[in-house]
């Protein structure tokens, strides 16, 4: 026996073929003048749909949600909606054009701000307006010539120590020095990858063509202590600890030579052997030493002693064949006090 299935199928088909041929002879019998259709034939369709099969159950086609109007009504929200609604104030928190927007909305005026006592900008703002009297009123073509371009002689590396700021310690004025600093006043090797001062340093050398880069480091240097903290094979996710990383030389160095002083004269030599290691890996970067050898860049260290405020200065000589079989040596070496 046929499966009841088939049986359904056979006998809709049949209906089908009836209504089809009950509805052409309606036509023939009927037809329309202007080929909209008579009432006769009018009847005879409603008739003729009444012979059909009823159609198969509507199945609503897929829309996507997201082009529809949120619908506010109380229901629990489906696990991924609160997901959704989270990500989109947190992408909107992280939009910085509205910040630039209100900067630049921003009408001047002169008026004092509110709390105004309570505001650590206050001593600043009277120091701006000295400097800007002092410097560019009064010294006004320099500052036009500066806006056009500038064409520093010293590439500055110094450490991030509020301390021991280069510009207020060497007395540099602006258009004077380009300066980079950073923990512990490191220079990473060439291959060590991009970093802000290696970034730096290919725009001072190659694009600004500096004479000198100078680095400068100091006294009680808390990158240099967090680096001669560290253990040998220390791994941490610290961002001092992966940064003072680079210095390791100049710790092993520190270690065999002065493993026998207490901790702060280690950190102190250290703090100078670190300066000589970053000195080596300025070194390290091809188009740093093609212009030493070519005599077009000069290399230096500085040690600021902020204690008894003295400055120490050298020069680092490089050059094939020196005495004793080395390349480097140290020249120009004087201190300031």
């Amino acid at each position: 026996m046929p499966p009841r299935t088939v049986l359904l199928r056979l006998a809709s088909a049949a209906s089908t073929t009836r209504a089809s041929s009950a509805s052409a002879a309606r036509r023939r019998l009927y037809p329309s003048s202007d080929g909209s259709g008579s009432e006769e034939h009018a009847a005879a369709t409603r008739e003729d749909d009444e012979l059909r099969p009823p159609p198969p159950p509507h199945r609503p086609e897929y829309t996507d949600e997201r082009r529809l109007p949120r619908r506010r009504e109380h229901r629990l929200p489906h696990r991924g909606e609160h997901r959704r609604e989270l990500l989109s104030v947190t992408m909107a928190s992280r939009d910085h054009t509205g910040l630039t927007r209100q900067l630049l909305d921003f009408q001047h005026d002169t008026m004092d701000e509110v709390g105004a006592e309570h505001d650590p900008f206050v001593d600043l703002k009277a120091r701006f307006l000295d400097f800007k009297h002092r410097n560019c009123v009064e010294n006004f073509s320099n500052y036009q010539s500066l806006a056009q371009q500038q064409t520093p002689k010293f590439m500055v590396i110094a450490c991030a120590d509020s301390r021991v700021c280069p510009t207020a310690v060497l007395g540099f004025q602006p258009g004077e020095a380009f300066t980079v600093r950073n923990v512990a006043n490191l220079v990473p090797p060439y291959e060590h990858g991009g970093s802000e001062t290696s970034a730096a340093l290919e725009f001072a050398v190659n694009t600004l063509q500096v004479e000198n880069v100078l680095v400068v480091g100091h006294s009680r240097c808390g990158g240099i202590q967090a680096l001669m903290s560290m253990k040998d094979d220390s791994t941490s996710g610290s961002f001092i600890k992966n940064w003072v990383s680079i210095g390791k030389s100049a710790r092993l160095s520190t270690k065999a030579a002065a493993g026998n002083l207490s901790f702060d004269m280690q950190c102190k030599h250290c703090e100078k052997e670190s300066i000589n290691s970053s000195l080596l890996n300025l070194l390290t970067y091809p188009w740093i030493e093609k212009r030493v050898n070519e005599g077009t860049l000069n290399l230096h260290g500085g040690y600021y002693n902020f204690i008894d405020c003295t400055f120490e200065k050298w020069t680092l000589l490089y050059r094939e064949g020196l005495e004793g079989g080395s390349k480097y040596a140290i020249k120009n070496r004087s201190t300031w006090s």
